[in-house]
């Protein structure tokens, strides 16, 4: 073994070591929030392929050029005070940073009734992620951890370390997937104090990036946090220009250049992965499959992070072959890397759409506990849940497939802008379209399985 290769196995061996066996997303607000899906299995199943299959038919009929471009390009100048914005947006970052620290490490340490973890899991990470693509994308202005680590910027005086893009696309995947793995093998959504440490932990991160990479540089190509909501971000309507604020059709800004790397690439799939993965631990059919290969002698802490990598490097894998495949399909010279850029953007819409399926209910059925932490931060009231009505699950479904029919459309455009040939251009979509239907199956499915404790916690 090479000694990079050691050094990696190392590492890996190491963070195995530090946060040992796998415990629940969501912890005991995904048991508060749980709710199963009302319609057959086999039917919400292959309906979903089938209206991703025939969107791509319909699309195909769409051949007008004029017309796909009109669409994408239209857009409307939205006035808006930007100072005063990133103003506001600065000292929200600042008090929700503080009001976390403050609550995970003196407040209750009842899940459900500590500020911190509600905040972070309910009002963060569900509630402010769907702010990201269904409306715009406001973190570069809210982020803490941006606006704490400016005066570093100021110290080492604008001096940045020129990371090429493609490393620092690579670098941001990586860090993504190993937040992803943390999230769910650690109990953060059960332990204040850990999530209040996390976030300390997170600030002492991107110092050293700002050191090491310059403040720029880190927080708008390295930092994962910001290369995730800027990736949702492209999905909404509402987009920051030069001149201000724009508002354009949802999705249509991903027939842009929004992915320039391959490594940009890798990050677009990571996401659609971890997303996916966050929902396949909480199934039964993991805790049956984890249960079995832990007992045929896998270790338990090694287990998580091996399925993390490996479905990773397989929806990868998928996505390039479709890449390559679209090249003998369609005969172009376009290169199939260039094909594989311009056409992973079309994926966000449909983590976007897997993302809503996935934490709108959990949203909603804890908002009470949410604005209970909020207005009594050290002594909130009794935690309380929503019960929803069964038929509010069909909602994610409708997400999903929404996600995947913007998909089919940004796919469709772009190859219509890419590839000068009209059939050329319909038949470069077909393995892409294959690659949706199994990733609009494997979504469908996860957020029709009631929830379920991922094994050996």
């Amino acid at each position: 073994m090479s000694r990079r290769g050691a050094r990696v196995l190392g590492a890996v061996v190491g963070l195995v070591a530090v946060c040992g066996v796998a415990a629940a997303h969501g912890g005991s607000l995904r048991d508060a929030s749980g709710q199963e899906l009302a319609v057959p299995t086999w039917l919400f199943l292959s309906t979903g392929g089938a209206v991703v299959g025939a969107s791509f038919l319909l699309a195909s009929f769409v051949t007008d050029r004029a017309f796909v471009a009109a669409v994408h390009e239209w857009h409307r100048h939205v006035p808006a005070p930007r100072r005063v914005l990133a103003w506001v947006g600065h000292a929200v970052g600042l008090a929700g940073l503080v009001f976390v620290l403050l609550t995970g490490f003196v407040g209750p340490t009842e899940p459900l009734r500590n500020g911190a973890i509600v905040l972070v899991w309910v009002g963060w990470w569900a509630v402010f992620a769907m702010s990201t693509y269904l409306v715009g994308n406001s973190w570069p202005a809210v982020n803490p951890f941006r606006t704490l680590t400016r005066p570093v910027a100021w110290v080492l005086d604008g001096r940045d370390v020129a990371l090429p893009p493609g490393r620092a696309s690579w670098a941001s995947t990586a860090f993504l997937l190993t937040l992803v793995w943390f999230e769910v093998v650690s109990p953060l959504a059960d332990e204040p104090r850990m999530l209040a440490a996390a976030a300390l932990g997170y600030l002492a991160l991107s110092v050293v990036g700002v050191v090491a990479v310059g403040h720029d540089q880190w927080f708008e190509e390295v930092d994962p946090l910001s290369r995730l909501f800027a990736m949702y971000g492209s999905v909404a309507p509402l987009q920051r220009t030069d001149d201000g604020l724009e508002l354009r059709l949802p999705a249509m800004r991903l027939t842009d250049d929004v992915v320039t790397t391959n490594g940009g690439v890798a990050f677009v799939v990571a996401l659609v992965w971890g997303t996916t993965y966050d929902g396949f631990v909480g199934t039964p059919a993991w805790a049956s499959f984890a249960r079995s290969v832990v007992d045929a002698g896998v270790p338990a802490p090694v287990l998580y992070p091996a399925a993390l990598l490996v479905g990773f490097l397989g929806f990868h894998r998928l996505y390039w072959w479709a890449a390559r495949k679209a090249r003998d399909v369609a005969p172009t010279y376009t290169d199939a890397a260039v094909l594989a850029r311009r056409f992973a953007p079309s994926l966000l819409a449909i983590a976007a759409g897997y993302h809503l399926a996935h934490y709108l209910v959990y949203a909603l059925s804890l908002s009470p506990s949410l604005f209970g932490a909020l207005l009594a931060p050290l002594d909130p009231p009794v935690a309380r849940t929503l019960v929803l009505p069964s038929w509010l699950s069909g909602v994610g479904v409708a997400a999903v497939l929404l996600g995947h029919l913007l998909a089919i459309w940004v796919a469709h455009a772009t190859a219509y802008d890419e590839l000068p040939g009209r059939l050329q251009a319909i038949r470069s979509q077909y393995t892409l379209t294959l690659v949706m239907v199994f990733y609009t199956m494997t979504s469908l499915w996860i957020i029709g399985q009631p929830a379920a404790e991922p094994p050996f916690l």
